[in-house]
């Protein structure tokens, strides 16, 4: 009787162990990185960028799983509630994780405290973006101030949507140019573009990323970008300082790599390990600089990151209420 009892406990010895000892080492399975915006949006440009080297360091598929939205509540919310076991990640911005903190009246999540920080992917500057076959008069910055001022409220601007920083921008523009512009949102970078091309629209302030080729294409004409340096990929184009005489004026947003709350440290520590590795590479930051017109971050770390995610709620929440922008 003794005997099979000890045989019998025996057998379930492995059943007792805890469920970490039993799994192999994080990761031994696919890794999603979440996106909040729709395919071929800047969002998405970077994601599927990222996720190539990463899933050679790792040695897992990692793949991008976009869900759109709601100003990419829906995919932040996902990324929120999900379990923090490596296997989820969201690439945030500050559209996401700081403007809407003030512009949504409530959030099924909180932006700064249901996240787990990994790194900062980059400084993303808007383009003033114009289209020369619809607009052949507006050939500077200050043409275009001319134009709005000669028409209060008749000159109509493009944006992805209530709220999001390619609004924000030109909320920004218009109040330090005095000018009055009516905006006209749209669900996503690409209807705005073909708004702006149809000659619907007469200006957009659009990422960098996306707004590059069709520059350099001859398809759209920049008069300006949004910080307080030129871009590399458009050496040419004067920033909104200079071409409109508007000392100061910077309008950037923040690409970065988040993971839920709760995640464990040695995960986040080993993420970020990679990601600031490849995110570094010579060949990744002439990506980055020549052809997306995005600066990389000097610290990429979890605790720079937060630090400037929290400045930026505070930041962001200012012009929020400025521009009058609400969503229920």
């Amino acid at each position: 009787m003794l005997r099979r009892t000890a045989l019998a406990l025996a057998a379930l010895a492995p059943l007792a162990l805890p469920a970490a000892a039993q799994e192999a080492p994080w990761p031994n399975r696919p890794i999603t990185i979440m996106g909040g915006f729709p395919n071929g949006s800047g969002v998405d440009i970077y994601a599927r960028k990222l996720a190539e080297p990463l899933s050679r360091s790792l040695g897992v598929p990692v793949v991008v799983d976009n869900r759109t939205g709601a100003g990419g509540n829906i995919a932040s919310e996902y990324v929120a509630r999900a379990r923090p076991d490596g296997y989820t990640f969201l690439l945030a911005t500050a559209g996401t994780h700081a403007i809407n903190a003030t512009l949504y009246k409530s959030l099924p999540f909180d932006p700064l405290r249901d996240v787990t920080h990994i790194a900062i992917l980059g400084d993303v500057p808007n383009v003033l973006l114009v289209n020369p076959q619809h607009s052949p008069g507006l050939r500077t910055c200050r043409d275009l101030v001319a134009a709005a001022k000669a028409r209060p409220g008749a000159l109509a601007y493009a944006s992805t949507g209530n709220g999001a920083s390619t609004h924000l921008s030109a909320v920004q523009f218009a109040a330090a140019a005095g000018i009055d512009v009516l905006h006209v949102p749209y669900r996503g970078q690409g209807p705005a573009m073909v708004s702006l091309l149809g000659g619907e629209t007469a200006f957009f302030f659009n990422q960098s990323g996306p707004s590059i080729g069709p520059v350099q294409q001859g398809q759209l004409r920049a008069l300006g970008v949004t910080t307080r340096a030129r871009l590399a990929p458009l050496p040419d184009v004067p920033t909104i300082e200079e071409a409109c005489g508007l000392p100061g004026f910077e309008s950037s947003t923040w690409y970065g790599l988040v993971a839920p709350p709760g995640l464990p440290a040695p995960i986040q520590a080993r993420m970020t390990q990679e990601v600031a590795r490849i995110i570094a590479e010579p060949d990744f930051v002439a990506w980055l600089t020549d052809s997306q017109g995005i600066t990389p971050p000097a610290d990429p770390g979890p605790a720079s990151f937060r630090r400037i995610h929290e400045a930026d709620v505070a930041r962001w929440a200012e012009i929020v209420r400025r521009s009058g922008a609400q969503v229920d």
